[in-house]
C-alpha cells in the first residue's frame, strides 16, 4: 500500500521511471506529465535503474541508526547528583565528562530536569540581566557571604564596609548597590554608609521580590548547595563549610550564563580587558 501522503502510487511510480529509463524521457518532462517535482521524478528512475519494479515499494521511514542509550550507570550518577548536590546539566556534565544535552536529556526521561519537581515551587519566572562591569551594580539581602544573627541597620552597614574592602582588593570598585525596602535599608546609618562610601543606592519596587531576583535566585542556589545539602552534626560545621562552598561556586562550579565556565572568569576577563585598554593608553 502506498503512503498516504504520497503523490504517486507503485504502479504510476513504474510508468514514470520506465519512460525515463527506457523511454529516453528527460526527467522534467516525465515530472511535468505526473505533476511532481523533477527531483521525485529523478528519484523514482534511479531506484529503478538500482533496484528494477521492486524498487518502487514504499521504505520503512524508520531511522536506520539509533542514538546511544546513556549507560545506566552513568544515569545513575547523574540522578545522584540531581538528588543530593541539586546540580544542574552543566556542573553535572562537567563532573562526569558528558554533554550537557545528554545530561538534560536522561534528567527529561527521569522527570528531574526541573528543581520543582523534587523541592520547591519559586513562582515567576526571572529576567535575566548582566551590567558591563564587576562592581558596577551589587545585590544585598540579609546575608552577603557572612553569617550573622540579626537584621539590624549596624550588621548591614557593617557587612557592606568590608563586602566593598573584598571587591577593592581584587581590583573591582562598587558604584551601586540594590537592596530591598527592609528596615535596614531605609535607615539613615545605611544612607550614610552609602554616601561614605560613594556608592548609589538602590531599591526594588515594593512588594516585586523578582525585582531582585539574582540574589535570591543565589539565596535558592546557597541553599541547595550548602545549607539543606547534607545533614550537618552542627550549626558550627555547618557554617564553617559555607567558605569553602562559596570558593568552589565562584572558582570551580560551571555556570551557564557563562558559557559553562566558573563565575570568576567573566570577573578576571573583565580586568584583563580593562588592563590592556589602560596600558595601550
Amino acid at each position: 500500500m502506498a503512503h498516504a501522503n504520497a503523490a504517486l502510487t507503485p504502479r504510476h511510480r513504474l510508468r514514470l521511471a520506465r519512460l525515463i529509463v527506457e523511454g529516453g524521457w528527460p526527467s522534467s518532462r516525465a515530472a511535468e506529465f505526473f505533476h511532481v517535482s523533477w527531483r521525485t521524478a529523478d528519484k523514482w528512475a534511479r531506484r529503478y535503474r538500482e533496484e528494477g519494479p521492486a524498487g518502487m515499494v514504499d521504505r520503512c521511514s524508520a531511522r536506520h541508526t539509533q542514538h546511544a542509550t546513556t549507560p545506566t550507570p552513568v544515569v545513575r550518577k547523574i540522578v545522584h547528583l540531581r538528588w543530593k548536590q541539586r546540580l544542574g546539566p552543566v556542573p553535572i556534565a562537567a563532573k562526569l565528562g558528558m554533554s550537557a544535552s545528554t545530561v538534560h536529556a536522561v534528567l527529561v526521561r527521569c522527570h528531574l530536569n526541573r528543581l520543582t519537581h523534587i523541592d520547591r515551587v519559586t513562582g515567576e519566572p526571572a529576567r535575566r540581566y548582566e551590567r558591563d562591569r564587576p562592581g558596577e551594580l551589587i545585590h544585598v539581602d540579609v546575608a552577603y557571604a557572612e553569617i550573622h544573627d540579626d537584621e539590624k541597620a549596624a550588621t548591614a552597614a557593617a557587612v557592606l564596609y568590608r563586602a566593598v574592602a573584598w571587591f577593592a582588593e581584587r581590583g573591582v570598585t562598587v558604584e551601586r548597590v540594590l537592596s530591598d525596602n527592609g528596615s535596614a535599608y531605609r535607615s539613615y546609618l545605611w544612607r550614610d554608609t552609602c554616601a561614605d562610601l560613594g556608592i548609589k543606592m538602590k531599591k526594588t519596587r515594593p512588594r516585586r521580590p523578582q525585582t531582585n531576583a539574582k540574589i535570591e535566585r543565589f539565596h535558592r542556589t546557597l541553599a541547595d548547595g550548602w545549607t539543606h545539602k547534607k545533614l550537618y552534626r552542627s550549626e558550627d560545621i555547618r557554617r564553617a563549610a559555607l567558605a569553602g562552598w562559596l570558593h568552589q561556586y565562584n572558582h570551580h562550579r560551571p555556570h551557564s550564563a557563562a558559557g559553562g565556565l566558573p563565575p570568576i572568569t567573566g570577573w578576571t576577563t573583565w580586568l584583563g580587558i580593562t588592563a590592556s585598554r589602560s596600558s595601550g593608553r
